[in-house]
């Protein structure tokens, strides 16, 4: 197999999150053709996971993961001497398929290895939620994101919040008559920003990102409603900071949690440099796949971007890495 022409021909299936039954379906066959074993593993509507197996194998020891689907918009392949461009290029388009010649390599030594390609990361992580009911025997999962072909010794979690703020209309000429929702909130999260975030000596610092503020009627209205949505970076459990958060906003708001992704420590192979991911993936989804490894091509801060590439030297040290981790991990 040529890594640059799949890696370009699944870039050119458009599957943002929501539509990866077309990508799905190619790479199911394209496996198909390799000779593995594939599995259609429905998830929801004309959505489905892939995971494939060499025949000879019923049980991979070993699975390398990442997920088909990406984030909009859309933005078809193309190729100069040194990078490959398009949505999709290093996450996750070009990880799936520096994993399944990974395999192939693998596989042809004899080795226990399978694949795991999910749908739905970009969002909820739905994929991997349903394969996990679903595990395969595996004892390791390598699972790809962007990490400069770095192995991470840890990923941070991640907590959505929302804080909700209610007042009492009343004409603003007379301020008095009313109780401002929007005065509460901002109140509350001046209270948030100045909170002590839990610090991680290996791995650094938690952050919080107020991302979406809403509220109010108009501006001649004393506002009844107002709301944020924050998201913190965890670098460890999220008990003590959630508890903190309740008290720092008190009576002035509603809190809730409406996401939790726990912070992630790794596997790590001898002699292979090490990273810390502050972004999340789909690894605490996967946990019945086996200890999990995180590794992959391409750097996270061109994903998502409008000129998202992946280097082709990147994209075939790849492969040798995960043969490596794969052979170091199944000795």
């Amino acid at each position: 197999m040529n890594p640059v022409a799949l890696t370009r021909q699944l870039i050119d299936i458009e599957s943002i999150t929501g539509r990866e039954g077309a990508a799905a379906g190619i790479l199911a066959s394209h496996l198909e053709e390799l000779g593995y074993v594939v599995e259609r593993m429905p998830v929801e509507g004309e959505r489905f996971n892939v995971y494939a197996r060499p025949a000879e194998i019923e049980k991979p020891a070993l699975v390398f993961s990442t997920h088909i689907d990406t984030v909009p918009p859309f933005l078809p392949s193309s190729e100069d001497a040194d990078n490959i461009y398009g949505r999709g290029a290093c996450d996750a388009k070009g990880i799936i398929a520096a994993q399944v010649a990974a395999c192939e390599q693998l596989r042809k030594s004899g080795k226990s290895a399978g694949l795991l390609f999910v749908v739905g990361e970009e969002r909820d992580s739905l994929g991997a939620s349903v394969a996990n009911r679903n595990p395969r025997g595996s004892r390791f999962l390598v699972n790809g994101e962007p990490t400069d072909n770095r192995i991470a010794l840890a990923s941070k979690g991640a907590l959505r919040v929302e804080v909700t703020a209610r007042g009492r209309m009343a004409h603003s000429a007379y301020p008095e008559l009313g109780e401002s929702a929007i005065d509460k909130l901002l109140d509350a999260l001046q209270a948030l920003r100045a909170m002590q975030l839990p610090h991680n000596p290996e791995i650094g610092p938690s952050t919080v990102n107020i991302g979406i503020i809403e509220g109010g009627r108009a501006t001649n209205v004393i506002p009844d409603f107002a709301k944020a949505q924050l998201l913190y970076r965890l670098v460890g459990p999220s008990e003590e900071l959630r508890a903190q958060i309740v008290s720092a906003v008190g009576a002035l708001a509603e809190v809730a949690f409406v996401l939790n992704i726990p912070y992630m420590r790794f596997v790590t192979v001898p002699g292979i440099p090490t990273m810390t991911a502050s972004f999340t993936t789909d690894i605490p989804q996967l946990s019945a796949w086996g200890q999990p490894v995180l590794l992959g091509p391409g750097s996270i801060l061109v994903a998502h971007t409008e000129r998202e590439f992946l280097a082709k030297a990147e994209l075939m040290q790849a492969i040798d890495l995960y043969v490596q981790i794969g052979n170091f991990l199944l000795s």
